[in-house]
């Protein structure tokens, strides 16, 4: 998984805000949080701060009670603050969806403007940096009402879905090198990518955040689980390529905790909720079939959630300045064309990622053949090996 960085990728998206003095909409609204008194956070004040203790991750969640569109967060933080924290947007409280994350929090005010997104629920979820938990004087969301803006044209209603399965054979292909991407539970390896260990089905990383939380859900299903003492240690590994408390015993437990469908289906849920279910929501949004739907999982997991030209949201937003979407009226494989262009050069980047395979004759395969509903038979390559998946 890339590393945590700014992400624009809303339930809605559109063209960049028209109203230069969007005003806050998050003020006196209902809130909700998993620890202390969350009103203080939407009160108009700084001085009073919503706060909570101990390391563990903490949401915050705020309904604007009516979709609104978001331009602007502003996080006004105490002494207590999160070095590592995204936003996310939804439109029913449910399903989630990115719109901005950072694992380089600063403290002090994080003023966060530039967002193109609409929804209803705005939602903070934060790692303290320290064992002293968060303080935040002051959660803001800047926005407008639309629920009387003209109702835009729905976009055409995909007419097949991405199969989990399907889409975690392709990306095990090119992550694994086998089509057996359940045997991955257990996988886990330091990369050389500056971004300590990487493992499970997905490449969760040390460095990255989402390494910890998996462990952090598996904890919460079965505390005293195995891999529940290093948490400590991840917390502190976060960020950075470090291995300081974890090293060949940590590999050797995440291996044995493989057998455990508790913590399989941790990894699951962490796969969907930050990558899978995302992506899903908006190639749907842009009005992509299952095809375009892989290939917007597939640039989530390796280049992450972000805003800037070699994350998920720069790679987007760098396709759509060459081609509309379908759901803006343009033709569907065009756009996927310039979808893959975008990707392609947000790779070669990286010298990690310098092999562009997986892309040029994987998704470029299925692309030239029409095969935008990804039916089976499939067949393509990647770094020079044969795939095939028959049904």
């Amino acid at each position: 998984m890339a590393g945590i960085a700014a992400v624009v990728a809303g339930v809605t998206l559109g063209a960049p805000s028209a109203y230069a003095a969007d005003a806050v909409v998050s003020k006196g609204r209902a809130v909700a949080a998993s620890a202390g008194n969350a009103a203080r956070a939407v009160d108009g004040k700084t001085s009073t701060r919503w706060t909570t203790s101990g390391r563990g991750t903490q949401w915050l969640r705020v309904d604007l009670g009516a979709v609104s569109a978001v331009s602007r967060v502003r996080l006004s933080w105490g002494p207590a603050f999160a070095k590592v924290y995204r936003v996310e947007t939804s439109a029913d409280g449910n399903t989630w969806a990115p719109l901005y994350a950072t694992g380089a929090g600063d403290g002090n005010t994080d003023d966060i403007a530039g967002l193109q997104g609409s929804a209803r629920f705005v939602r903070l979820t934060a790692t303290p940096r320290g064992t002293k938990g968060l303080a935040l004087g002051e959660l803001e969301v800047f926005g407008h009402r639309i629920e009387s803006a003209p109702v835009p044209v729905p976009a055409p209603a995909p007419r097949a879905d991405l199969s989990t399965d399907i889409a975690m054979q392709l990306v095990s292909s090119a992550e694994n090198s086998s089509l057996d991407w359940r045997a991955q539970y257990q996988y886990i390896e330091d990369i050389g990518d500056g971004r300590g260990y990487t493992g499970g089905i997905i490449g969760f990383c040390s460095g990255t955040g989402d390494m910890l939380e998996v462990v952090e859900a598996y904890t919460a299903a079965v505390p005293g689980n195995v891999l529940a003492k290093y948490l400590p240690a991840l917390r502190s590994v976060n960020g950075t390529a470090s291995h300081t408390g974890l090293g060949a015993a940590f590999v050797a437990d995440w291996k044995r905790a493989a057998a455990d469908p508790a913590w399989r289906k941790a990894q699951d849920d962490e796969r969907d909720r930050v990558y899978f279910n995302p992506a899903i929501a908006q190639a749907k949004a842009d009005g992509l079939r299952a095809l375009g739907q892989f290939a917007y999982f597939d640039a989530l997991v390796m280049h992450g959630p972000g805003n800037d030209a070699t994350s998920f949201g720069g790679i987007r937003k760098a396709a759509l300045a060459k081609a509309k979407s379908p759901a803006q009226g343009g033709d569907e494989t065009a756009y996927l064309n310039a979808f893959l262009d975008a990707r392609v050069a947000a790779m070669r980047t990286e010298a990690a990622h310098s092999d562009t395979s997986r892309v040029d004759t994987a998704q470029r395969v299925f692309l030239a053949a029409g095969n935008l509903d990804l039916r089976v038979p499939l067949s393509w390559k990647v770094y020079g090996d044969s795939y095939t998946i028959t049904a």
